[in-house]
């Protein structure tokens, strides 16, 4: 099977757009991080990795390196995303101070 029946069969398409929504979270994440924590740092971190979850970044990769990148290395990306974020990162706490700002 070639990638691009890979692309449109019923789990290729699944799996993009489960993709596609983690990488809108990623970058979400990351934005809140970048304005509203205290490291806009890893706000910045977390947006580029988010990029690695749409299909036109990850099709570029493909293309210049010859390789694809595996679904369990997106997995593990996505988990540590998760876990840096809400565990290391206090991601409520500073979504709350978000809402406060933007209120006033």
């Amino acid at each position: 099977m070639n990638e691009s029946q890979t692309a449109t069969s019923p789990a290729g398409i699944i799996f993009n757009g489960l993709s596609i929504l983690f990488g809108l979270l990623a970058f979400a994440i990351g934005i809140v991080n970048t304005f509203w924590g205290n490291d806009p740092g890893f706000g910045i971190f977390i947006i580029v990795l988010s990029s690695i979850f749409f299909p036109p970044v990850t099709a570029l990769i493909r293309e210049k390196t010859g390789r694809r990148i595996p679904g369990y290395l997106k997995i593990l990306l996505a988990l540590f995303i998760l876990w840096a974020a809400l565990g290391v990162g206090e991601l409520f706490d500073k979504i709350r101070l978000m809402v406060i700002d933007l209120r006033s």
